[in-house]
């Protein structure tokens, strides 16, 4: 009797998972992270709404850069449009954006100035050239101390095309979206990288604009998609200084796939 009540009452929880209201609000201003929040929305068939700049940012890597490093150190985030979604009608909030030096886009620092999301479930998702998704994560925790900051998702911009699959496993792992998917294993113990695993780190990561440093050991595990790789590699932080990084490669089963850069975590 017991195991069934247990049983019932976890159905009861998953279904009341489902059934909750949900919103994807984000902001993109190349497109990349519209496409993600898209398929977010139709994967969850969810309410959607962008985040707009009262004046839009160019949409040049360069002018945005300048633009975004004048803000900064003028302590200012840009004014954006009133939102025409209630945010109280809302029980689970996804938040998109662009990485921008290294944490979520500056439009999305003013909406959580103007907003304290106070008892919302918050997804963060993220688009980046390498990496940003744990570091703006952690940025919204401290922004938003009144609301449940979940674990987001996140993918480069190269590598867009594969987000329908990633996050149809993404939200099915997270119990955002009937279904069940493959657990994934552990990967294996680091140990010292061989010649044959740094020609794989060399072909994913060489094209990359910047350096990513030199492997050290490595990680791997065997999935149903191909091999995933979890590389230590030692470079230089931000002040120059020696630094440790993790850099995620996968290589897909199909004959002749070529190894992915998939994110960096400093």
């Amino acid at each position: 009797m017991k195991k069934v009540l247990l049983l019932l009452a976890m159905m009861a929880t998953i279904t009341t998972g489902y059934a909750q209201k949900k919103l994807v609000l984000y902001y993109s201003e190349t497109g990349t992270t519209k496409t993600v929040a898209q398929e977010l929305q139709k994967q969850l068939g969810a309410d959607i709404e962008s985040i707009e700049a009262v004046v839009p940012y160019s949409g040049n890597f360069q002018e945005t850069i300048q633009r975004g490093q004048r803000e900064m150190q003028n302590n200012e985030t840009p004014a954006i449009k009133p939102l025409k979604s209630n945010l109280k009608d809302y029980d689970v909030i996804f938040i998109g954006y662009p990485i921008w030096f290294g944490t979520y886009a500056l439009p999305i620092a003013t909406l959580v100035k103007q907003n304290d999301f106070a008892g919302k479930t918050i997804i963060p998702f993220c688009t980046f050239g390498s990496g940003g998704l744990n570091t703006s994560t952690d940025d919204l925790k401290k922004a938003l101390p009144k609301a449940n900051i979940k674990t987001g998702y996140g993918v480069r911009t190269l590598r867009v095309t594969a987000a329908p699959k990633e996050l149809d496993r993404f939200l099915k792992e997270n119990g955002y979206k009937a279904g069940t998917v493959e657990k994934l294993p552990d990967y294996s113990a680091q140990k010292a990288v061989t010649d044959e695993e740094k020609a794989i780190f060399d072909a994913a990561c060489s094209s990359y604009q910047f350096p990513l440093g030199t492997p050290v050991t490595v990680g791997k595990r065997t999935t149903s998609d191909g091999t995933d790789y979890q590389f230590t590699v030692k470079g230089r932080g931000m002040n120059g200084s020696e630094a440790l990084s993790t850099i995620y490669v996968t290589v897909g089963k199909e004959k002749g796939a070529k190894p992915e850069f998939t994110q960096v975590v400093r």
